[in-house]
């Protein structure tokens, strides 16, 4: 079903519920870079002098990565000479992949609103649960398809000056309402009856498969079946980490991917009401089982440790990005040339990205502890580069 018009109060009143709120903190800083003059937001020109350790990077996997970009952005008109070029490169150096990048792409440097370059760099991974097709008494807690009744509604043919941002909602008698919340939809108030693709043991473990946005689920019979991000309910992504923050129940260090799992395991009593305090509710699809890694949002394969998720508002998908941040938890540095391939309900603002750890409990670990302070550059195209 399309609506191709809405009333500006139902707009305003769907656009409300969409408004993300305000990332933690970061609380790693990383080392310091020089500045560059800032000619206007969110990007400053910059150069390859900039990129810390630019020069001792090593390019091979970020190379591969970028022809994975290149797959989805090959035939846009800015895209076609970078991405013709990379594709006749055969098994290139590390010497030749710099003058590749350095010939062919133009680096600026990622800025907030305010001018300020810091920002909050976090982890995400594909995680691994045990489940079932059918309910049983321990397989007992869902993983929805897209509901029937989901609207996602392109505001672009009406207000043309909104054609990034897409609304979620359902048909209310002859209204246009937000979609259900998490609570509601947990609680049965959406008919959700047959929109079960599996069933898993663990809610919290649910819980985080959602923020990851892709995983696995380990059938009884001994196979693995890959299941990717369909579509969200349209309602604002809240960080229950904090939550537990404000409630005195973690401190900081505490909360931590690991530490809220820990938690809800010592709490099963206080879980349900925690995990409602995040509305945001994500919908899957069942992948095909060639796929070797999960599907981004710019519809390629994701590169573990090379690919991020960013804000597309700031960000423009297939882009390369250098990251100058450090690894989790710790202050040893992160200088690597990623790839952005995918976006997140929580991934908002400029100077911010979620870094792609692979699959399993390492890259679990590694994802969890992530929250680092970092800087971002976009390498531009030549010829595409921002007015």
């Amino acid at each position: 079903m399309q609506i191709k018009k809405l009333s500006l109060l139902a707009l305003l009143f769907l656009a409300a519920c969409n408004t993300p709120k305000k990332p933690a903190p970061p609380v790693v800083i990383a080392p310091p870079v020089p500045s560059v003059a800032i000619p206007s937001a969110p990007y400053a020109v910059s150069d390859w002098a900039h990129l810390p350790e630019w020069q001792n990077t090593e390019l091979s996997a970020s190379f591969a990565a970028l022809l994975q970009s290149c797959r989805a952005l090959k035939n846009k008109t800015l895209w076609q000479t970078s991405c013709g070029k990379a594709e006749q490169l055969f098994q290139p150096d590390d010497a030749s992949l710099h003058q590749f990048f350095e010939a062919n792409f133009s680096p600026y440097q990622v800025l907030n609103a305010d001018g300020s370059a810091q920002g909050l760099i976090t982890g995400y991974y594909e995680p691994k649960l045990l489940g079932s097709r059918v309910k049983t008494a321990r397989f007992r807690y869902p993983v929805y398809g897209v509901p029937d009744d989901l609207l996602t509604i392109d505001l672009s043919e009406v207000y043309p000056q909104l054609k990034d941002l897409r609304l979620r909602g359902r048909v209310q008698g002859k209204r246009v309402v937000p979609y259900f919340a998490r609570a509601d939809i947990e609680s049965g108030k959406a008919n959700l009856a047959g929109r079960e693709l599996f069933w898993v043991e663990n809610a919290v473990e649910l819980f985080f498969l959602q923020i990851q946005g892709s995983g696995r689920i380990a059938l009884p019979d001994g196979t693995n079946v890959k299941i990717g991000y369909a579509e969200q309910n349209g309602q604002p992504y809240s960080s229950i980490g904090k939550k537990l923050i404000e409630m005195g129940e973690l401190k900081l260090e505490q909360a931590s991917m690991q530490g809220i799992k820990l938690w809800g395991e010592q709490h099963p009593e206080k879980l349900p009401a925690l995990l409602a305090m995040n509305p945001s509710f994500v919908f899957f699809r069942e992948l095909p089982d060639q796929a070797s890694n999960p599907l981004g949002a710019l519809g390629v394969p994701l590169t573990e440790a090379y690919s991020i998720a960013v804000d597309p508002r700031s960000i423009p998908l297939g882009s390369p990005v250098f990251l100058s941040s450090t690894f989790p938890s710790s202050n040893e540095p992160l200088n690597r040339l990623m790839l952005a391939q995918d976006t997140g309900g929580a991934i908002k603002g400029a100077v911010r990205a979620d870094f792609f750890w692979g699959y399993g409990d390492e890259a679990g670990q590694q994802a969890g502890r992530m929250k680092q302070s970092g800087q971002l550059w976009v390498l531009f195209p030549k010829g595409g580069e921002p007015n």
